[in-house]
């Protein structure tokens, strides 16, 4: 089979090109903008990338079209192949269909923490022999790749609840069917598709329904919007975690201050302790619900906080990136105020006394609806110094609701002025995490050209 995907760039659509070419179907595509990492990637497998639009990509015929969820009505290529009757799929119904038919989906679904989870999952079920299969919103420093066919029955995939398609207004997560679900949290995000909290919980209870009855949802015990969840209907069995005081049957631990070692614990006791290289509570949730779902391909708690302790992250996740006169810089796709609070509670607990230095770009269609105004600020408040990038596009009220941070706050509407500013700023010891869901214009990169020439 030959399949044409549009948007073909995109993480998730280029895991989906890396998976059809495993698979061993013909695989061409296009983009607006091909550029790396991903147009490295896909010309490492042998795939023709086309950039643009136009009708010309369609000729011969494929035998199918992939459509991506960035496509809509008026795009060139879009109204060719509707015009010309071609066969189309949205990328999550062709990965269902083509991939995931016939196998033990562990699927794992959340407002945060879905990257780290997936990859924390696929590698305990690497280190145990299992060769699992995943597509990942990411790229795990273990695998170096989005996205891997796998040799036996177990597929991992990170279950996002954006829409699927212009033609499907549906959460691709609703596709997977899968087996084990993980449940990480649940708050209110991507106002550009859901009007509120119902709306996502709708979907997330459509999600619930796919789960068999021989299946297994694995939920944080300590998130009331979960609870809520379950309270609209499961019928699977239920396991739930928790790194808190709430009573759970899996539970984690920090085992010291600078949260180096973790101890897990499951259900009817089996416990184990191990290294770690992560910091932050909300990565230990993580990691104990990733051992959880482990369980449910027969892992042990032993073997999985073993392979945890040889976990190396995800990039572009809390990354470091170079360390300059002994500052250290992060790449961080931290963009909702949660995700930002804990990030920097972490920092805090694994340096303890030293500062952190938060350069932030409010880039998602929710931050620059200012859905988030009112608790931007709060999630800040354990930073010494802010620098943000304020984007055009940005809400009317946003200075002010982030007047609380007072002289932490610098804001600035040129890339090149806020570096100037930190380069400026920083000192020996500082932690320096780049915040943002986009290219942040090459802030970072240009940052520690700076500090690497000053030295």
């Amino acid at each position: 089979m030959h399949i044409h995907i549009l948007g073909i760039c995109g993480t998730f659509m280029g895991g989906v090109a890396a998976l059809a070419k495993a698979a061993g179907h013909t695989v061409s595509g296009s983009d607006a903008a091909v550029y790396p990492p991903m147009s490295k990637q896909l010309s490492r497998l042998g795939i023709d990338v086309h950039e643009g639009y136009d009708v010309e990509q369609l000729k011969p015929a494929p035998d199918c079209v992939v459509i991506g969820n960035a496509m809509s009505r008026g795009n060139a290529t879009v109204e060719a192949a509707l015009e010309l009757g071609l066969p189309y799929a949205s990328g999550p119904q062709w990965l269902a269909e083509h991939v995931l038919q016939g196998r033990h989906v562990l699927a794992v679904a959340g407002t945060h923490g879905k990257t780290t989870t997936s990859s924390m999952l696929a590698w305990i079920l690497e280190d145990a022999g299992h060769e699992p299969g995943f597509l990942i919103g990411g790229v795990p420093a273990n695998f170096d790749e989005t996205a891997r066919y796998g040799g036996s029955t177990y597929f991992v995939v990170e279950a996002d609840e954006y829409d699927t398609a212009f033609f499907d207004k549906r959460a691709k997560f609703v596709h997977y069917r899968p087996q084990t679900l993980v449940l990480g949290n649940l708050e209110y995000d991507h106002a550009d598709i859901y009007k509120d909290l119902d709306a996502i919980l709708w979907q997330f209870h459509q999600l619930m329904r796919t789960v068999p009855g021989n299946g297994r949802v694995i939920f944080n015990a300590e998130d009331q919007n979960l609870q809520s969840l379950l309270e609209m209907g499961c019928w699977s069995s239920m396991e739930s975690f928790s790194v808190g005081e709430t009573a759970a049957d899996w539970s984690g631990r920090f085992l010291d201050s600078a949260e180096r070692r973790i101890g897990v614990t499951g259900p009817g006791g089996a416990s184990a302790e191990g290294g770690w290289m992560l910091s932050g509570s909300h990565n230990l949730e993580n990691a104990v619900a990733a051992v959880a779902a482990a369980g449910s391909a027969g892992v042990s708690v032993p073997e999985a906080v073993d392979a945890l302790s040889r976990f190396k992250g995800v990039k572009r996740r809390l990354e470091r990136t170079a360390t300059v006169s002994d500052i250290a810089i992060y790449d961080d796709f931290a963009h909702h105020p949660t995700a930002i609070r804990r990030t920097i509670a972490g920092l805090k607990n694994r340096f303890p006394g030293q500062r952190i230095v938060v350069a932030l770009e409010p880039r998602s269609n929710t931050m620059k609806l200012g859905v988030h105004n009112e608790t931007l600020a709060a999630s800040l408040e354990g930073a010494n110094l802010v620098c943000m990038y304020r984007p055009d596009e940005s809400s009317a009220d946003l200075d002010a609701c982030l007047s609380p941070l007072g002289d932490r706050l610098h804001l600035h509407s040129d890339y090149d002025d806020l570096v100037a500013d930190l380069a400026s700023s920083v000192q020996p010891g500082d932690q320096v995490v780049f915040m943002s869901n986009g290219g942040f214009g090459s802030a970072r990169q240009n940052l520690t050209g700076k500090l690497q020439n000053n030295k």
